[in-house]
């Protein structure tokens, strides 16, 4: 049965300007037009940077993609920062309902992003009682360096050791087909949210909603994972 979750936080927690900051910095590399969500998702979101920078080019056909990826990747993190700065940062409101309910009920919660971003993103947002969206989670994995990312499970089993929760009772909640790769890969549950119309993205979770209001919470509380109705 469950008994923790570990979230992803871009796409899944945050509406973060990641995906712009990727496309803006291909300005050079590549028609940024060609940059598009479905690629973003299907080929970089999760991933470390560089490896999200190779896979881009490489996606792109951009000639020496290896030789490239470093300077893309630099380009995208300063670009990042200035959206960051510019308060272009917003948390989705189903996920603020899920995550602080589940921590009304002192259900164990980890954030796990290869982003190194991830947790100043998270500090920015405010919640109730004055508290910021991080302070919710029991353990911050966001920018662990390990040494390999996602799609390996790596980042997830640490966190479930920083939870003291076994892996296979723990649930991972993710956008990226990276992600849900590397929760299964790691022997655990996976719930995919698929917020841009990419259901097949992540065919191979457990289950899949387009909103985290579709978890049927009393049944998670429990150690189930279903929608709500079914």
């Amino acid at each position: 049965m469950l008994a923790a979750t570990i979230f992803d936080v871009d796409g899944v927690l945050l509406a973060s300007p990641h995906e712009r900051a990727w496309r803006e910095a291909l300005e050079g590399f590549a028609d940024t037009a060609r940059f598009t969500t479905a690629m973003y998702q299907a080929e970089v979101a999760g991933k470390p940077r560089e490896d999200g920078a190779l896979a881009a080019l490489l996606a792109l056909g951009v000639a020496d993609a290896a030789g490239r990826a470093g300077d893309y990747a630099a380009r995208k993190q300063a670009r990042l920062e200035a959206l960051i700065a510019e308060g272009r940062v917003e948390a989705f409101p189903d996920a603020l309902r899920l995550v602080e309910a589940l921590a009304a009920w002192d259900w164990p919660m980890a954030v796990a992003s290869s982003s190194k971003n991830a947790s100043a993103m998270l500090r920015a947002v405010k919640v109730s009682e004055g508290r910021n969206l991080l302070g919710l989670f029991a353990a911050d994995l966001c920018g662990r360096e390990v040494a390999h990312g996602k799609p390996a499970p790596e980042l997830f089993l640490l966190a479930a050791a920083a939870l003291g929760i076994e892996p296979a009772r723990c649930l991972v909640v993710e956008d990226a087909p990276a992600g849900v790769e590397a929760a299964r890969a790691g022997g655990m549950a996976a719930l995919g949210v698929a917020r841009l119309d990419d259901a097949a993205l992540l065919q191979t979770a457990d289950l899949v909603v387009e909103s985290l209001d579709e978890v049927d919470m009393p049944a998670l509380l429990a150690g189930r994972l279903r929608v709500k109705g079914s």
